[in-house]
């Protein structure tokens, strides 16, 4: 295995198709499939199902996307970084997150961060969307981290991943439910939900009032931390992303179920000012972050 047919294993990962892999490699389709036949052969494992819809990753591909595409990363930066000799990065980043984000997955992009850019001083602050978008309009924030709220924004925009949300329920005590239910289907399942405040419950009320489905949650808590540690004691369900919950479907302690007709899906979106450009080490640490959302969410099967 070299780096040369990692990369064409995320491009393929990534993409779906061997045709847009190999237009966003610049190579032949026939180059790029002889690489991956090669690395299946080498790792003694398929990687990819072929179908009328493109090439589906197997859970071996997953795996090895979620370990392989950080490293492929930090050997792009420490690339850059070594090309330019006298260049050192240096300075602070402000960053505002969502708590979802921030809870799951700021320890180990911060560690990363900080072995990359030791000189850089990183403050980061969670919250609701709209305090996030108040706090970088007004310079308190260099960018954030949110849900992409219904309104229109001033700020600049970049997406930067989008997440189903899942219904979660504990494994010991949880309802016996389906692996997939319909959304409508949710109106007969007791749930916590964050408040009207959060913007995840705002994704999930964009959604219900599409599908014209109507639930009442039997209570509503903002802290996200206590609304899992809720579930996994009780027979309640509720509803978030999967990187909120996963290393504990991981432990065993919660069981997540996909929600279909139609998916509940929130988009991360990354605001910044549009008059004050975002540094290296700022577009660094996003990345990061960003990278380590997919790691944790990427081809996990559902419980």
């Amino acid at each position: 295995m070299d780096l040369r047919q990692i990369q064409y294993f995320i491009a393929l990962f990534e993409d779906g198709s061997v045709t847009r892999a190999a237009k966003r490699l610049n190579i032949v389709q026939p180059a790029l499939s002889m690489q991956i036949s090669k690395l299946e052969a080498e790792l003694h494992q398929k990687l990819f199902e072929r179908g009328p819809h493109g090439m589906t990753p197997t859970d071996a591909a997953r795996q090895m996307y979620r370990l392989y595409t950080p490293i492929m990363r930090d050997i792009e930066r420490a690339r850059e970084q070594l090309s330019r000799r006298d260049a050192i990065v240096t300075g602070r980043v402000a960053l505002g997150m969502v708590s979802s984000e921030a809870e799951s997955v700021l320890p180990e992009s911060l560690a990363r961060f900080n072995a990359m850019f030791p000189q850089v001083e990183v403050s980061v602050a969670d919250g609701f969307s709209a305090q996030l978008i108040d706090a970088v309009e007004a310079g308190r924030l260099d960018a954030a981290v949110i849900n992409k709220p219904r309104g229109r924004l001033t700020l600049d925009v970049v997406p930067l991943l989008d997440e189903e949300m899942v219904l979660v329920t504990s494994a010991a005590l949880g309802p016996q439910l389906p692996p997939t239910l319909e959304l409508a289907a949710l109106a007969d399942v007791e749930l916590v939900l964050p408040t009207r405040r959060n913007g995840l419950r705002g994704v999930l009320d964009a959604a219900l009032l599409a599908a014209n489905v109507v639930i009442k949650p039997k209570f509503e808590i903002d802290l996200l931390n206590t609304i899992v540690q809720f579930v996994e004691q009780s027979s309640v369900a509720t509803i978030l992303p999967r990187v909120v919950v996963q290393r504990k479907v991981d432990q065993g302690v919660l069981c997540v179920r996909a929600i279909a007709s139609p998916p509940i899906v929130r988009h991360i979106i990354l605001v910044s000012h549009p008059k004050r450009p975002l540094g290296p080490a700022a577009l660094a640490l996003i990345d990061i972050i960003t990278e380590e959302i997919r790691r944790v969410t990427t081809g996990t099967a559902l419980a």
